[in-house]
Parts: structure tokens; C-alpha cells; sequence
């Protein structure tokens, strides 16, 4: 697993923001503190993405106190970050050159939100031919009104997009599945 980096989106304190509506999956801070805990004793590669949003109202900006990572997955010195201002955080942001350049080829995605910057990010990695894990729950998205005016729970809209990306962009798998596979490798804990 030493090619595998966890790549954590956007786990940033502005997407707290009341005004973002209701969120699925209550756990998702914890399910990345549980990976990134596995991935760090294992001295496994971890790879922080950062959104500094342009826009005007956002949380995500970067003289907000939003801008800022939750403390459960906040870098560690030695840990990678990257800045980005778009969905993708491979769109203008060294990233693709910094795995390739480590021989990294395959990648472990958790972070937020589902249907935006982790999806854009996974479809783009495996565009890019990274082998791509999306953790289906070290994710999660907020509900929001549908073109056709129907509301959709962020449960329903987490669900549609983990079934849009996996088997075409990524494998889906959970925080436990994921763990397993760090479990079995040599001298691990």
C-alpha cells in the first residue's frame, strides 16, 4: 500500500455552515479520524486538500475563520496540503505531478461533500488513471431543491452519486473494508 495516498477533501470548518441545510451521515469526522489515524501509524502517504473559495458568500474563503480544517483531520508537519479554488483538486494544483513524482498510483478518497469536490476529484483521478477508493462512509452531502423543485435529502443525493462513481471511477467501499486492508499489511497493529 506504500503507492496508496489517502486524500482527504475539503474536511474544512466553513462546511459546519447552518446555511449549507441538513447532512447526511452524522459520522463522517470520525470515520476520516479513524483512517487517517491507520494511515499515519502505518506511515502511509496522506495528501490534504484545501478549498479557498472565490466566492463572495462562501464559508470556504480564505480570510474566514471556515477556511480552516477540522481539528479531526488537521495536517500533520511532513503532510502534504494543497490549495484549490475549483471542484477538482487536481485542476491547477501540482497534484497529479506531486503523486506521480512519488510513485503513487492509487488513492483513497474520503472528505467533503459527495456530489461536489470529492466526486469532481475522484472522476478526475481515475481520468488522470489513478486507481481510485471513494469511502462511501468517510463522505457525506447536504440536501438541497432539485431543478424540478423537489427537495432531496442528502442521503438520496450521497447514495446516487456513490452509485453514478462506483465501477466506472472508483471502487465504493466503507471506513471498515478500507481498515481491513491496512490490518493485513506486515507489522500492522
Amino acid at each position: 500500500m506504500r503507492e496508496t495516498a489517502l486524500l482527504l477533501i475539503d474536511v474544512q470548518k466553513g462546511l459546519d455552515d447552518p446555511s449549507l441545510g441538513k447532512r447526511n451521515n452524522p459520522d463522517v469526522e470520525a470515520n476520516i479520524a479513524l483512517l487517517l489515524s491507520k494511515w499515519r501509524d502505518h506511515a502511509l502517504p496522506v495528501v490534504h486538500v484545501r478549498h479557498c473559495s472565490v466566492k463572495p458568500h462562501s464559508p470556504l474563503r480564505p480570510e474566514l475563520p471556515g477556511n480552516a480544517f477540522k481539528p479531526e483531520a488537521a495536517p500533520l508537519p511532513g503532510e502534504r496540503e494543497f490549495t484549490k479554488t475549483t471542484h477538482s483538486a487536481f485542476v491547477a494544483t501540482g497534484l497529479e505531478d506531486y503523486f506521480r513524482a512519488r510513485g503513487i498510483s492509487s488513492l483513497v478518497i474520503a472528505g467533503l461533500t459527495t456530489d461536489h469536490c470529492v466526486s469532481a476529484s475522484a472522476r478526475m483521478a481515475a481520468d488522470l488513471g489513478f486507481k481510485v477508493t471513494l469511502v462511501s462512509d468517510a463522505t457525506a452531502a447536504f440536501g438541497r431543491r432539485g431543478y424540478d423543485g423537489r427537495l432531496y435529502s442528502g442521503d438520496e443525493i450521497h447514495r446516487v452519486n456513490l452509485v453514478s462513481l462506483d465501477g466506472e471511477f472508483c471502487t465504493v467501499r466503507s471506513t471498515q473494508e478500507v481498515l481491513g486492508e491496512i490490518a493485513s499489511l506486515p507489522g500492522a497493529r
